[in-house]
C-alpha cells in the first residue's frame, strides 16, 4: 500500500515550511551517514520536530539539484531492507522511520521521515565496520550532523524523557476523539500527498502516518497535538484553548465592549480570529496632499504584525495553563496576551530589538502544523517581522512585556498616529492638508485683544487656539496635528490639547463621550 507522508513533496524540494536544518539531500545511499543523521533527528536536540532525508537528490550549497539523480526500484527495495536492519541493530533505543517513494520529473526518490523520538537520547554506531562497536550520540548543528560531546552531550542527556507537552500521549482520550474529516481537510489544505488516499484509511492509519498517535498496539492513544488540531472541542482536554478578541469602543474604562470568543481546532481558530480582526478592525487611512499627486496610505495596525503576534501566542503558549489568549483593541493599541512568558534565557532587551533566539520551542509539533498552514516560519522570525511591519507602516515601535517570573508575555502594537480614530469596521479616512496657518499673525491679534491671556498659557496652547480661530468650526485631533505638523500623539495630548482644555480655551464637541471616534474640539464660548 502507498505510504504517502503528510507533507507536500514540493515543499521539501524547495525548502518551504521546513527549516534547512530539518532537511538533508543525498544523491545516493550511504548507510553510515544516514544512520548518524537519523540518530540526530531522533534526538531532536532543539525540539524542532525531527527531520527529512531525500535520497536520490544531489545538493549544492545546501540546495537540491533538479532534476534528481533518482534511484532504481531494485535499489529502493534494498535501501528499505537495510534501513530496517539499521533501526533494529545499529540504533538504541528502538526507533522506526517512515518512508515514501515519489516520482520527480520521471525519477524515483526515497523520502525518509525521521520523527522526533519519544525515548531520547538515542545512540548509534559510530562505524558499521564488523569490529567497530563504539556507539555515540548525534545531534544536528545547523544543517550538519555532528557527534554530541562535552556540554552538548550533557545537555542531551538532561533532556531524557523530557518530551514537549504537545508531543505526549493523552491517556484521557481515545482514537475516536480524532475526527477524520478534520484530518482530511488539513491534508487537502496543505496539499499533502496523503490527501487523495485519506478517505480510504482508518483513524489509526492516518494517525500513524501523521505521527499524532502513539503507544503500543494494544494501547494506542492520540497525542496532544492531534487533539489540539483534529478535535472540534479541544477545550475538553485542554481548558481555555481559545482566543478572546475584545474591542473597547469607548476605551478600557468605558461601559461598552465587543467580545468574540473563538473555540475549536487550533488551526481553524487561528485563521478565523485573524480574518475577524482583519475584516472588522484593520482600517486604512488615505491622506490626500494638494501639493503632490500621490496620496499617503497607512493602516491603524499592520496586519502582518498582528498575524505574527497572534501566531506567536498560539505557538508558544502553554496548553497546560487554564488561560486563553486575549487580544485587546482600543483607540490606542492592539495587545496580544498569552501565558507563560518567553524562556528565561531570552533577554527582554534582545526581544525588543528583534535579536532574541530561542534554543528550544515549547510546542514543537504545534509549530510544525502551523508551518504547514503557512502561518509561521519558526526559527525566531516572528519578532523581527513584527518590528519590520510596524516600521514599514510608519507606526510606533511595538513593545514586548513580561515579568521576572516570565509568567506572561504581552505584545503591544501602538496605533498609527495618523489614524486618529478608533478601529471600526473598514472605512477609508481622508484628510486634506489645508494651507498652513500663519499662527504668528493670529497670535498677535489675540495678544492685542486680550493681553491677560499670554501669561496664563503656553505658546503651544496658543497655537491650538490660533488654529481654531483661523479655520473656524471644530477640528478633530488628527486634523489639528496635521495642520500643526505634529506626529507624536502623546506629546500633542500632553503639551497642546489637555492644557488648552484645562485653561478653558477649547472644549469637546461630545463631552459626555470623550473617547468617541467622532470627537472634535472647538473654541469655548466667548473665544
Amino acid at each position: 500500500m502507498k505510504q504517502a507522508l503528510p507533507i507536500n513533496i514540493d515543499d521539501l524540494l524547495h525548502k518551504r515550511r521546513v527549516e534547512s536544518e530539518r532537511i538533508e539531500y543525498k544523491a545516493d545511499w550511504n548507510r553510515e551517514d544516514v544512520l548518524h543523521t537519523l540518530c540526530a533527528f531522533a534526538n531532536d536536540f532543539h525540539n524542532l520536530g525531527g527531520g527529512y532525508m531525500v535520497v536520490g537528490v544531489a545538493e549544492e550549497n545546501g540546495m537540491p539539484i533538479l532534476p534528481p539523480v533518482g534511484l532504481s526500484p531494485e535499489k529502493i527495495d534494498n535501501i528499505q531492507k537495510e534501513l530496517l536492519q539499521l533501526e533494529k541493530n545499529a540504533i538504541t533505543p528502538a526507533y522506526h522511520t517512515l518512508t515514501e517513494v515519489y516520482e520527480i520529473e520521471g525519477k524515483s526518490v526515497l523520502v525518509l521521515w525521521a520523527v522526533a523520538g519519544e525515548m531520547r537520547p538515542y545512540k548509534c554506531r559510530v562505524s558499521l565496520g564488523k569490529d567497530k562497536l563504539e556507539r555515540a550520540y548525534y545531534i544536528r548543528r545547523n544543517t550538519s550532523t555532528i557527534k554530541a560531546t562535552g556540554p552538548d552531550e550533557a545537555e542531551l542527556l538532561g533532556l531524557a524523557n523530557k518530551i514537549p507537552f504537545d508531543d505526549r500521549y493523552c491517556q484521557s482520550a481515545t482514537l475516536d476523539d480524532l475526527e477524520p474529516h478534520l484530518i482530511r481537510e488539513f491534508l487537502s489544505e496543505v496539499k499533502s500527498g496523503l490527501a487523495p488516499s485519506a478517505h480510504n484509511l482508518s483513524v489509526e492509519e492516518l494517525g500513524r502516518r501523521m505521527n499524532i498517535i502513539g503507544g503500543v498496539q494494544e494501547a494506542l492513544f492520540p497525542k496532544n497535538v492531534g487533539l489540539l488540531f483534529f478535535n472540534s472541542q479541544p477545550e475538553r482536554f485542554f481548558p481555555a484553548t481559545q482566543i478572546d478578541v475584545v474591542y473597547f469602543p469607548d476605551g478600557t474604562g468605558g461601559d461598552v465592549i465587543e467580545e468574540k470568543v473563538f473555540t475549536g481546532p487550533l488551526g481553524r481558530i487561528t485563521q478565523d480570529a485573524l480574518s475577524y480582526i482583519k475584516n472588522r478592525y484593520i482600517q486604512e487611512t488615505v491622506i490626500k496632499h494638494p501639493e503632490q499627486a500621490q496620496s499617503e496610505r497607512f493602516v491603524n495596525f499592520p496586519f502582518a504584525a498582528v498575524e505574527e503576534a497572534v501566531v506567536n501566542a498560539i505557538y508558544h503558549r502553554s496548553y497546560q495553563e487554564r488561560e486563553p489568549i486575549e487580544i485587546r483593541i482600543t483607540e490606542e493599541e492592539l495587545t496580544v496576551l498569552s501565558f507563560p512568558g518567553p524562556d528565561r534565557s531570552i533577554k527582554l532587551s534582545d526581544l525588543q530589538q528583534g535579536r532574541a533566539v530561542s534554543r528550544r520551542y515549547r510546542n514543537r509539533r504545534v509549530g510544525e502544523f502551523l508551518k504547514e498552514l503557512d502561518l509561521t516560519e519558526g526559527r525566531s522570525t516572528g519578532i523581527p517581522k513584527i518590528l519590520r511591519a510596524m516600521k514599514d507602516n510608519g507606526s510606533p515601535s511595538p513593545i514586548f512585556e513580561t515579568d521576572d517570573d516570565r509568567s506572561f508575555f504581552l505584545i503591544r502594537l501602538p496605533i498609527h498616529i495618523g489614524s486618529g480614530v478608533e478601529p471600526t469596521p473598514q472605512v477609508e479616512t481622508q484628510v486634506n492638508n489645508a494651507q498652513s496657518v500663519d499662527n504668528k499673525a493670529i497670535l498677535n491679534d489675540m495678544f492685542q485683544a486680550d493681553p491677560q491671556v499670554t501669561p496664563q498659557v503656553t505658546p503651544q496652547v496658543l497655537e491650538v487656539v490660533a488654529l481654531l480661530r483661523k479655520l473656524g468650526g471644530a477640528l478633530s485631533k488628527l486634523e489639528m496635528m496635521r495642520h500643526l505638523k505634529l506626529k507624536d500623539d502623546k506629546h500633542f495630548r500632553k503639551v497642546y490639547l489637555v492644557p488648552a482644555m484645562e485653561a478653558g480655551l477649547i472644549e469637546m464637541t461630545i463631552p459626555d463621550k470623550p473617547r468617541s471616534r467622532n470627537q472634535k474640539y472647538q473654541l469655548t464660548q466667548g473665544e
